[in-house]
């Protein structure tokens, strides 16, 4: 259904947030391999990089960078934040049609009452081998901008196993009758927003409450190479034993992810 244009009574107070827990698998057989992916994962999703990221992002959903904050961890992580704000040539009424937002050709930032944040978080089994990279990023706007713009961009900038995406519009407006509006939007599904690639690549499950204008999707990737998990070796050095064994432990993290719970034998 069509959303109607609506003439509002000053500012739009609506805040739109989109949160995004985006996980990368791997596999190192060694102590040594598995230090050397958590040292490599850390630097190219350094504060940097991080931050051309978001200002893509900004880019993407019409909004201008008001102050940026970033920070390298040690021994390792990132984060940064972003203050945004509207840009000031912006139409009264932004696009936001219910469909995949665009790809950009190409860390705090501030945000006039909106913020763009991003952090890492990776992470290595002791034992088994598996390692696990986790980046959490959250846009959040006020007013006309919309997070959902900048979606396909931010799934295509990772390399992304796992996705959970969490989207949820608060508080209300009014238009000039004195009528609230608690969401100035149509929206079925997180899904609808997702490019056609992503959704052929990714198993997806909804979780909707839509009185409440609350929207969870998850995404799991549905097939990929062994050759492109293991780290520090190839599949050619792999007994036919190893492989079916890596694979297991790699489809077994994938689900308990994707599930939120542990799993005991697949």
């Amino acid at each position: 259904m069509k959303q109607k244009k609506l003439k509002l009574h000053g500012f739009n107070n609506l805040t739109k947030t989109l949160s995004f827990n985006i996980y990368d698998i791997c596999f190192a057989k060694s102590v040594k391999h598995r230090r050397e992916y958590i040292e490599y994962i850390d630097e190219a999703y350094n504060a940097e990089r991080l931050t051309h990221i978001l200002t893509e992002v900004a880019d993407i959903i019409g909004a201008n960078i008001l102050n940026i904050a970033r920070q390298d961890y040690d021994p390792m992580g990132a984060s940064v934040t972003m203050l945004i704000s509207e840009e000031p040539e912006i139409s009264e009424i932004l696009p936001n049609p219910e469909a995949p937002g665009p790809l950009h050709d190409a860390v705090v930032a501030h945000l006039d009452k909106s913020h763009l944040t991003v952090h890492t978080y990776p992470e290595s089994h002791p034992d088994n081998g598996i390692s696990t990279f986790r980046v959490d990023i959250d846009v959040s706007t006020c007013g006309r901008v919309s997070p959902l713009r900048a979606l396909n961009y931010l799934i295509h900038s990772f390399e992304s196993d796992i996705v959970i995406l969490d989207y949820r519009v608060r508080g209300f407006t009014r238009d000039v009758r004195g009528r609230k509006h608690f969401i100035d939007h149509s929206i079925n599904s997180i899904q609808n927003f997702i490019s056609r690639d992503s959704k052929a690549r990714y198993q997806m499950i909804d979780v909707n409450v839509y009185q409440e204008n609350i929207f969870h999707t998850k995404m799991m990737l549905k097939e990929f190479e062994l050759d492109n998990y293991l780290f520090g070796t190839g599949e050619a050095d792999l007994t036919a034993q190893e492989r079916r064994q890596i694979m297991k432990q790699l489809k077994r993290e994938m689900a308990e992810i994707f599930y939120g719970r542990n799993i005991r034998k697949m």
